[in-house]
């Protein structure tokens, strides 16, 4: 729940957030999901922090605006699954299947459905591409788990278990593959270091393009909602 909101037309939900590292007041606004956060320092008032944001309304209603508009999943929906639009249209039985350039989905908990798909064929293709990569490395990994994580597309833990966003199968096949190359190298460098990077381009190869597109078209694939 938000802290607080910015009056107007239509009112904007403000969170407020204490650092002990913070040494000014700051505002951020998260491309994935719009939510507007304040920064404060120890000690510093809320009214101050809420003054801030007040003299930053313009600022911050034009990025709002800017920002893409979520899209509540359900037939007719135009939906990426691995990199390729597919139209969201009711289908026969109890399953979820491609069918040409369509996706078809029972009427029934279409949402819930599409996302136990996505999340299943997203399982598939890390571990497919994990277990390529580990053998390029020479390093095994625990497990793999997938959440709907909005602050990264993957990790990798100091016990060789690897995270990621399921959303990655809604990217192009050379996205995902690059996040599962990159989270696998860390089974031998905790760290971005210059032998980290050596480290992907030698089990995956140049990843200067998929690395782009997340940047600039990743946070597009947190825009759909497929629970109401």
């Amino acid at each position: 729940m938000p802290d607080h909101f910015l009056p107007g037309q239509p009112a904007v939900p403000l969170t407020l957030r204490r650092s002990a590292r913070a040494r000014r007041i700051s505002l951020r606004i998260s491309q994935l999901d719009g939510r507007v956060t304040l920064t404060l320092p120890r000690g510093v008032p809320e009214a101050e922090a809420l003054d801030f944001a007040q003299s930053k309304q313009d600022w911050i209603r034009a990025h709002l605006a800017a920002r893409p508009t979520d899209v509540a999943v359900g037939p007719g929906t135009l939906l990426p699954v691995e990199g390729v639009l597919r139209r969201v249209a009711a289908g026969p039985g109890r399953g979820v299947r491609l069918a040409g350039e369509e996706i078809a989905v029972p009427q029934d908990n279409s949402g819930r459905r599409l996302q136990s798909w996505l999340r299943e064929l997203a399982r598939d293709r890390l571990a497919g591409a994990a277990d390529d990569y580990a053998r390029a490395l020479g390093r095994d990994y625990a497990r793999i788990t997938l959440r709907d994580t909005r602050s990264r597309w993957g990790s990798c833990s100091s016990r060789a278990a690897l995270m990621f966003s399921w959303r990655l199968v809604m990217a192009p096949p050379e996205v995902l593959r690059y996040v599962a190359a990159h989270e696998v190298a860390h089974l031998a460098e905790m760290n971005h270091s210059a032998a980290f990077w050596a480290g992907v381009e030698r089990i995956h190869g140049p990843y200067d393009a998929p690395r782009r597109w997340l940047r600039e078209h990743g946070a597009g694939l947190h825009r759909f909602r497929f629970l109401p």
